[in-house]
């Protein structure tokens, strides 16, 4: 009976210890840019949004890619984003985002998606490069510095303001579906 017990912790030692480390390569084969702009239209489209950024080229020379944003660290919100990344993979593979067009009319409600996850976890993707206790507010531009104070004051996280830094500025499609929407239900409000 006891050595039944300890052939069947040894095997699920193995089996664990073989499952996490098959978990981990294949992270380190997804978790890269080259992977993230395979798909055509990555390339053509986001990525070259991306090289025009300033986490891909600044003055400290520190690059921030795919994975360093909308990637999690923790290990059970790195699994869970994975899980919920397979649907990408899907909906390219069943031709609902497979070219540029069709991307990007499902855009802005993707980036809206995104924008929720950040905001839900306080921009902890943000906060593993950006750490706000490091940051001297007094070389900041006067704005800036204006803004950081009040987001703290209002408790707001970095995608609040930062919507569009590094991808195209769908913010400001957000404000005008936003307006729009306001417009109908007013129009619908008057008849």
């Amino acid at each position: 009976m006891r050595n039944k017990v300890s052939l069947i912790i040894l095997v699920t030692l193995l089996v664990s210890g073989a499952l996490i480390t098959g978990f981990n390569t294949a992270i380190d084969k997804v978790d890269n840019l080259e992977f993230c702009i395979s798909c055509h239209y990555a390339r053509a489209f986001i990525y070259q949004e991306y090289k025009q950024s300033t986490h891909y080229q600044n003055r400290s020379g520190v690059r921030a890619e795919c994975d360093d944003c909308h990637v999690p660290k923790p290990f059970i919100p790195l699994v869970l984003s994975k899980i919920k990344a397979v649907k990408h993979i899907y909906h390219h593979l069943i031709g609902s985002i497979n070219t540029i067009e069709k991307f990007d009319a499902k855009r802005l409600t993707l980036a809206k998606r995104e924008w929720k996850r950040m905001k839900d976890t306080d921009s902890r993707e943000c906060r593993s490069c950006h750490n706000e206790s490091a940051m001297k507010f007094s070389l900041q531009k006067r704005r800036a510095q204006i803004q950081h104070r009040d987001a703290e004051i209002n408790n707001e996280t970095c995608i609040d303001c930062h919507k569009g830094i590094t991808h195209k500025d769908l913010h400001e499609e957000l404000e005008q579906e936003e307006l729009d929407q306001e417009e109908e239900s007013e129009e619908g409000f008057m008849l």
